[in-house]
């Protein structure tokens, strides 16, 4: 069974300037985390992101490169955003400090993706609807913009830290978890939890039979169909749970 550290990706969306890209690498391989994902860069490979990787070259080396997020986690089973502003519709939140806590309570094998956005203007409100939970660092009333390599250096360490709190043991190229922690969750799984592109095929199905029966306007939906998302988001569906809603749609289609 993969390590936490393992089932951990770190998700730059289009980032604009590969020194950010490098400085990434930096900060996850100080921190133990080896998973990058990179989606639209503007420039990479590129010099400067080998300049300031420095010694984690080979992160940059394995760095996933694709086309959009959908991409980046569709096949991950949890997925936190980082967000700065408040959203016309609230979406559940945790603090940088109680993220550690967050992710160990997830099922044992779950893939989990952490997305940080544009360094000019974060991550999109549709982007920010596919994730589980909103991720927030707190700092300065005055001046409280973040280098984005910074951002991900100060997630890194709260993961990090928890992780040596809960026992679990760091050596060398090995990493293995207590075997305490593996049964930590808030939730029994007797399911695989349901992945980013099963949820989307859902949320995709409901949209379509809301507006053919009527329920909502194509045109004018408003906020339905975004709280619907957010509940299934909340609640962490399984595939079972999953396949039996996606039956009842298309039993209700047949009627």
């Amino acid at each position: 069974m993969k390590s936490l550290f393992q089932r951990i990706r770190i998700v730059l969306v289009e980032p604009s300037h590969p020194g950010n890209i490098g400085g990434t690498a930096r900060a996850m391989k100080t921190m133990g985390l080896e998973r990058l994902v990179l989606v639209k860069p503007a420039r990479f490979p590129d010099p400067q992101a080998d300049w300031r990787a420095a010694g984690a070259a080979d992160v940059l080396d394995a760095a996933l490169v694709v086309s959009d997020v959908s991409s980046a986690v569709s096949d991950c089973h949890y997925v936190v955003g980082t967000s700065t502003r408040a959203r016309a519709i609230p979406w559940p939140a945790v603090l940088a400090r109680d993220i550690g806590p967050v992710l160990t309570q997830q099922p044992p094998e779950a893939e989990i993706a952490i997305l940080f956005g544009r360094e000019d203007s974060g991550l999109s409100n549709e982007e920010l609807q596919r994730c589980h939970t909103h991720l927030q660092i707190p700092s300065s009333r005055v001046y409280g913009s973040l280098n984005l390599a910074m951002a991900v250096q100060v997630i890194c360490y709260e993961i990090f830290q928890h992780l040596e709190s809960t026992e679990i043991q760091i050596s060398g190229d090995t990493k293995q978890e207590d075997t305490v922690l593996a049964g930590l969750g808030s939730r029994i799984w007797d399911k695989d939890p349901a992945t980013g592109q099963q949820l989307d095929g859902l949320v995709a199905h409901l949209e379509s039979l809301a507006v053919e029966s009527g329920f909502v306007n194509a045109q004018k939906s408003g906020n339905t169909l975004t709280r619907l998302r957010r509940l299934f988001m909340r609640q962490q569906l399984d595939e079972t749970e999953v396949q039996i809603l996606r039956g009842l749609l298309r039993a209700i289609e047949g009627k």
